[in-house]
C-alpha cells in the first residue's frame, strides 16, 4: 500500500473559492494509486477489477482464415460468369477442418466459422449459387477474399489488447478469453469506508421523533461504492460526540483506503468531523464554487484520505459523483476521468446567476432534457426521478426551452 502525503490536500494561501475545473485538476494532481497489486488472478475473478499491467495477445484472433458464411470455398476472383467449378468430396466445418489441399479449379462445401482450406481464399454465399450434378454454378462475379475473415484481422500476436488502469467489464473479459489469456494482474479492490454523523440522524428501523430524520446518505453512498466496484466498509452512524467521531475515524483508518463521511464538516459548533480532523489529522476545507455542495472537506487521518461530504443528500450525491468518483478511480489504480456529457435541448426555463457552477437533477424524455422542479438539496425524490445531471458553468445563463445544455448521464460516472 502506497500512502498519500499528509499535506496533499492543502490549498495555497489566500485561496477561498475554487472553480470546479480548478478543484478537479488540483485533486487529480495530488492523488496516486494507494492499493497493492494482485498477480495472476483468474479471469473468473476479475470482473470489475482494475488492470495493473498492460496485456498483450499471446495468440491471433481469429487464429486462421475462416468463413463468415455458409457456402462454398475456392480460389478467387470470379470474373467470368456463368462459371462452373467441380466440387471435391468433403467439407470444412467449425471444429472439423478439411485437412487436404483443394486442387486449383475446384470448390468445397464450407460452413460459417470453418477454417478456409488450403488452396482456397474466397467463399460464395450458398444463396448466391446453385449445385447441379456435383458442380458449383456461379452466376455473379466475386472479389478474391470475399466472405473470408482473415487470420489476425481483429487481433495480431503481441498486440496490446488492454492497458493498465482499465476497469475490466464483461466485454473486455471476452477479448482476453478470445486470445487465451487465463489470468491478469489487477489492483486489489479499493476499500471505501462510509460514515454518517449527526444527533438528528437515525438509522432506518430505529425509533424517531419529529426532530429526527432517517439516514438517507449511508445507504445511498454504500450502494454507490459497491456499484463502482469497490469494497464497502460500513462504518455506521455516530453522534456528534468528539470521542465517537474519533473512534469511528480510527476504525476507518485501520480498515480502509479512503473514508467518505457525510455531515459535520462545516465550521459550526456541532461540526465534530471537521473539529476532529483538525485536532488529530490534516484538513483542508475546499470551498468549491458549485451548487449544490460548496463545502468539501479533504483530509488525511492517520495516513488515510477522508472526503467529508455535505449532509444534505443531494449535495452529498453531487459531490461524490463529481469529485469522489474520479478520485476513487485514481486511488484504485484506474484512470482519472472526466464524465462524458452530451449537448441536448432543454425542456425547462432557468435564469442562472453568475459565480457558481450548478448541477441540476435531470432526465431525458423524447430527446429533450427535463430538470427536476426543485433545486433544494434535501429533496431526495429528485435523485430517484433523475437519470443524470445538467452541468451549468459559472457564467450567467438564460435558459429557455430549446437552449442546448450539457447533460451527464449517471452512467458516465461509472454507474
Amino acid at each position: 500500500m502506497t500512502k498519500l502525503r499528509n499535506d496533499c490536500f492543502a490549498l495555497p494561501p489566500g485561496v477561498n473559492w475554487t472553480p470546479v475545473e480548478e478543484a478537479l485538476e488540483r485533486l487529480r494532481s495530488r492523488l496516486h494509486p494507494v492499493v497493492d497489486v494482485q498477480r495472476s488472478v483468474p479471469l473468473a475473478q476479475v470482473n470489475g477489477r482494475i488492470l495493473a499491467s498492460d496485456v498483450y495477445a499471446p495468440r491471433a484472433h481469429p487464429p486462421s482464415d475462416n468463413s463468415a458464411v455458409d457456402g462454398y470455398a475456392f480460389i478467387g476472383p470470379i470474373t467470368d460468369v456463368p462459371s462452373v467449378l467441380p466440387l471435391v468430396d468433403g467439407r470444412s466445418a467449425a471444429g472439423e477442418p478439411y485437412r487436404e489441399r483443394v486442387p486449383a479449379g475446384y470448390a468445397i462445401r464450407i460452413l460459417t466459422g470453418a477454417v478456409v482450406p488450403a488452396g482456397t481464399d474466397t467463399v460464395v454465399l450458398e444463396e448466391d449459387c446453385d449445385i447441379k450434378g456435383g458442380q458449383l454454378h456461379l452466376n455473379g462475379t466475386l472479389k478474391a477474399g470475399a466472405n473470408v475473415r482473415k487470420a489476425g484481422e481483429d487481433i495480431k500476436v503481441q498486440d496490446k489488447i488492454l492497458t493498465a488502469g482499465t476497469r475490466l467489464s464483461p466485454t473486455q473479459l471476452s477479448v482476453l478469453a478470445s486470445v487465451g489469456v487465463e489470468s491478469v494482474d489487477v489492483y486489489e479492490r479499493l476499500r471505501v469506508g462510509v460514515l454518517s454523523t449527526g444527533d438528528e440522524v437515525k438509522p432506518v428501523g430505529a425509533e424517531v421523533t419529529d426532530w429526527q430524520i432517517y439516514d438517507a446518505n449511508r445507504p445511498m453512498l454504500s450502494a454507490l461504492v459497491t456499484q463502482l466496484g469497490y469494497e464497502l466498509v460500513d462504518l455506521g452512524h455516530v453522534l456528534d460526540r468528539p470521542d465517537e467521531v474519533k473512534a469511528a475515524l480510527e476504525r476507518g483508518a485501520e480498515q480502509c483506503d479512503l473514508i467518505l463521511t457525510s455531515g459535520g464538516v462545516s465550521a459550526g459548533d456541532e461540526d465534530r468531523v471537521s473539529e476532529t480532523l483538525k485536532e488529530h489529522g490534516e484538513i483542508s476545507n475546499w470551498r468549491i464554487a458549485i451548487k449544490p455542495g460548496r463545502p468539501l472537506a479533504l483530509a488525511m487521518f492517520h495516513g488515510t484520505p477522508v472526503v467529508g461530504l455535505p449532509g444534505n443528500p443531494v449535495a452529498a450525491w453531487v459531490c461524490t459523483l463529481r469529485f469522489g468518483a474520479p478520485a476513487m478511480a485514481l486511488l484504485a489504480g484506474g484512470a482519472w476521468f472526466e464524465p462524458q456529457g452530451y449537448l441536448l435541448p432543454a425542456n425547462f426555463s432557468k435564469n442562472k446567476k453568475p459565480g457558481r457552477s450548478e448541477m441540476l437533477r435531470a432526465r431525458i424524455r423524447n430527446g429533450k432534457v427535463e430538470a427536476f422542479g426543485s433545486e433544494g438539496s434535501g429533496r431526495v425524490t429528485g435523485l430517484a426521478w433523475s437519470d443524470g445531471l445538467v452541468e451549468l458553468d459559472e457564467s450567467a445563463l438564460q435558459i429557455e426551452p430549446g437552449t442546448p445544455v450539457r447533460f451527464i448521464p449517471y452512467g458516465s460516472f461509472g454507474l
